[in-house]
């Protein structure tokens, strides 16, 4: 069941909003629809598929709410994210901190109707991109992806699917919980879910008139970048 909505304060005021500690780690980018990651890990081998008389595993669909932790490594920036999806709302929001950043949090909030938004409040800076997908379904893994067989991800034995040569999916075998993915990793997957308030995107996003201030087509994510003390030229760790 899901629990009941948590008062949980509007993007700006970043410093309240906690992390909650994960026991898996995955490598990503900071945008995940509009930028699909690159998978860093160093993987063993899978163990082959199921023999032909096994069924073949399915993939579990997601809650249609739910929030995970995440630990990201993008090109060496080391960073700790919070994920919301809200697949009845239309939205997906990620609250990025990157260590040694200090602007930090970034916010990447996706829409249903092909729109993200991404802001620092720290800095008072939005872009719009008109990425031209929603977000992804429920069961988005189980129209054409492959069983690629049981593997040990982190101590967790699990199921692993791969879909269009860019996802590796893991599914603990017996829990059916994501373990690690190409984008994500999920291991509690606890289901708070966030205010309406927190998904608006802030004021500077926005021209005098209401419309979109800024709309870039395209997979740039340049604008997140951190930055850190030591491109101000200071000696501070």
């Amino acid at each position: 069941m899901l629990s009941s909505s948590p008062k949980i304060p509007p993007p700006v005021n970043h410093s309240q909003l906690r992390l909650r500690p994960t026991a898996a780690v995955t490598e990503m980018t900071p945008l995940a629809a509009v930028a699909f990651l690159l998978f860093l890990l160093c993987l063993p081998e899978a163990v082959p598929a199921a023999a032909s008389g096994d069924p073949t595993p399915t993939p579990t669909p997601w809650p249609p709410q739910f929030h995970a932790t995440l630990v990201m490594d993008y090109h060496g920036n080391m960073s700790l994210a919070d994920l919301w999806y809200d697949w009845p709302g239309g939205r997906n929001l990620h609250v990025i901190r990157y260590q040694l950043a200090d602007d930090a949090p970034y916010y990447d909030n996706e829409w249903n109707n092909g729109t993200s938004f991404f802001y620092t409040p720290a800095r008072r800076a939005c872009r719009s991109v008109a990425v031209g997908v929603g977000i992804l379904r429920p069961d988005w893994l189980l129209d054409g992806s492959e069983y690629l067989g049981r593997q040990d991800a982190g101590g967790f034995d699990c199921n692993v699917w791969a879909k269009a040569d860019f996802i590796t999916y893991y599914e603990d075998v017996k829990t059916k919980r994501p373990v690690k993915w190409v984008f994500y990793t999920g291991t509690d997957l606890l289901l708070p879910l966030l205010e309406d308030a927190a998904w608006q995107a802030p004021e500077y996003c926005f021209n005098k008139d209401g419309e979109i201030a800024e709309t870039a087509n395209g997979h740039d994510d340049s604008f997140l970048t951190p930055r850190s003390s030591f491109e101000h030229g200071d000696a501070a760790y």
